[in-house]
């Protein structure tokens, strides 16, 4: 039987569970007993789960934890006191993965012989996904649904570097690698079209398949379905079998005390055991009062460790955002600080990475890589992918013993991309003279105004092939029998056929990981902790005001406001974490990192 565990903490939105900083997990005994009908939870899904705790996430504000909404969902699957579970989407929105973790969740707690009803007032293809998983799929009266299928944007840029006077010089090691072509061409190449186009017949497949089995339909019906609910009502979208049933929300307790055959009531809240843990912000002196608490967690019980790689894989330290503001950078040195507080602690007997990263710098990969091999002299460790591990990404993933995907994991992109970006064009028409002086017979390799000749451009290739032997080297030593033929030049897999080829070991959620750790490590009761911790409240508060509580100004950046503007937020959080991967050949020549500027609808 699966172990459940509840997350000791403050509550974030309605019935959901969230950990405070470094919030341990403690075991919740599973109970026997007669279910109680008439008693529904209620589980309310807003913006974006989050991988793990940052921000303001430790005080009880912003997004909810994904494992914390997983421990939820096991948890309510053995407690007598209710028989159904109720999810209302309130603008959620939910990569693949994380509707598979969420899924797999909802599919164990229907196993118990309980009930799940969605509620929305619009279900798009991601919300449709995640009704596959449910009893009942309920449109708000009034409401719509749109499922045309997948559709993916790819940008290039290098028209628009021409015409502000850029030009980028970036070379990759791995035909199907594609990190570069955002940047140095205006059309995919042969290899990368390829390359993508069977990762999205992958992706389509995995949707399709996901459909037809919740919805029971035939590939036939499916196709009815999108021809005819590209965009639908209520009415035609039950007609075609996307949803069960309209209704307005001021009756939905009564739709669903028909459904039961009694009167039911709901619990919003069912584990408020630390609900008044969030500070009183009416009280002008609670926000100094919490940062002056200390969050250091006091682990004096056996506990399984989670290791979150979030991002662009930067040197130095972790932060939010990079030149282009958003998305989160992990650094090398955070890791690796963390990895060493990890080992000094006894009571963690074992440590599961959340890998969810593009890649980025080939040093900062190496590093943690290294840190992942010392880890792992002293404790077991574990790998779970959320939506990617590609790139430095995958090469961190090659130091773990065992890789857990999800369907749709994106892994692979074994390739090295390196080169700068010459902005002799962009002097000349804003009138700059720059004067070049070099020492050293390689040294105008760095000249931000020139061109690699063809002779540099050599050199760099020759550095970046002694990065590519080292990354492939590594992931031959961790991935016992891969084939790199198959696999490696920067190919993508999805995760199934990642597992066939080696490229990881089983299909499964964080949850699945840290479950499956436990029971091999025979962990009867556990905790389980996150590394990095949150930053504190001050620094939090610091980033957010742009450096105001040590000087009075407030850093506006002028390059984010305009690409969010031109670009909306959707695009703009696609693109966000590839444009300041690649701004890290400011400073190195030589990056680990896929390509992440497709969006996918």
């Amino acid at each position: 039987m699966r172990m459940v565990h509840a997350l000791i903490g403050s509550f974030v939105g309605v019935g959901t569970v969230v950990g405070s900083a470094g919030a341990a997990e403690a075991r919740v005994v599973e109970t026997e007993g007669v279910v109680a009908a008439r008693s529904l939870a209620v589980l309310v899904l807003e913006g974006t789960p989050a991988e793990y705790q940052h921000g303001f996430n430790w005080i009880g504000e912003g997004s909810d934890t994904l494992l914390g909404l997983i421990t939820t969902i096991d948890t309510l699957a053995f407690d007598p006191e209710f028989g159904g579970l109720v999810i209302r989407l309130k603008g959620a929105s939910l990569s693949s993965t994380q509707i598979e973790e969420l899924g797999a969740a909802m599919e164990r707690y229907r196993d118990e012989g309980k009930k799940i009803h969605l509620f929305s007032e619009y279900y798009d293809p991601g919300a449709l996904l995640l009704g596959s998983y449910a009893d009942e799929v309920i449109l708000q009266e009034g409401g719509f649904v749109s499922f045309p299928g997948i559709h993916m944007e790819e940008m290039y840029l290098a028209s628009m570097l021409e015409w502000v006077g850029v030009k980028a010089q970036l070379v990759q090691v791995g035909d199907y690698k594609g990190a570069n072509e955002t940047m140095t061409r205006s059309e995919p190449s042969e290899a990368w079209d390829r390359n993508i186009s069977s990762l999205l017949d992958a992706m389509y497949g995995e949707m399709r398949a996901k459909l037809k089995d919740g919805r029971r339909m035939t590939d036939r019906e499916l196709d009815r379905a999108m021809e005819e609910a590209w965009s639908a009502s209520g009415e035609e979208a039950m007609e075609v079998g996307l949803i069960d049933s309209v209704v307005d929300l001021p009756e939905l307790k009564a739709h669903l005390s028909d459904e039961y055959n009694t009167e039911i009531s709901w619990v919003t809240d069912p584990y408020d055991v630390g609900g008044s843990s969030a500070p009183d912000f009416s009280n002008p002196f609670a926000l100094f009062t919490q940062m002056s608490k200390p969050r250091t967690v006091s682990i004096d019980h056996p506990t399984i460790a989670v290791l979150h790689i979030f991002g662009t894989i930067v040197d130095g330290d972790s932060s939010e955002g990079g030149m282009f503001g958003g998305g989160t950078q992990t650094g090398s040195r955070t890791i690796r600080n963390a990895i060493e507080d990890i080992i000094k602690e006894d009571e963690i007997e074992g440590v599961v990475i959340r890998i969810n990263s593009p890649g980025g710098s080939a040093i900062a990969s190496e590093v943690m890589w290294q840190g992942v091999e010392r880890l792992r002299e002293h404790k077991p460790v574990w790998v779970s992918v959320g939506n990617m591990a590609a790139s430095g990404g995958y090469y961190v993933l090659s130091g773990g013993e065992k890789v857990y995907v999800n369907p749709s994991s994106v892994v692979g992109s074994i390739g090295v991309v390196g080169g700068k970006y010459a902005m002799g064009d962009v002097y000349e028409k804003l009138k700059i003279n720059v004067v070049e002086r070099s020492r050293g017979p390689v040294s105008e390799l760095m000249s931000s105004s020139s061109p690699w000749d063809a002779r540099q451009v050599a050199l760099v290739r020759e550095e970046m092939t002694e990065t590519y032997d080292l990354f492939t080297s590594r992931v031959k030593a961790g991935r016992r029998g891969i084939d790199l033929s198959k696999t490696a030049e920067g190919r993508l897999f999805l995760g199934e056929r990642a597992i066939e080829l080696k490229m990881a070991d089983e299909i499964g959620g964080i949850d699945d990981a840290i479950n499956d750790l436990a029971d091999e490590l025979d962990m009867g009761d556990y905790d389980v902790v996150h590394y990095p911790e949150p930053p504190t409240f001050d620094k939090v508060l610091r980033e957010m005001l742009g450096g105001f509580m040590e000087a009075p100004v407030v850093s506006v950046n002028p390059v984010e406001a305009t690409l969010r503007a031109v670009l909306g937020e959707d695009r703009y959080a696609a693109i966000v974490d590839q444009l300041n991967a690649m701004m890290l050949l400011r400073d190195e020549k030589v990056l680990l990192v896929s390509p992440h500027v497709f969006i996918v609808r």
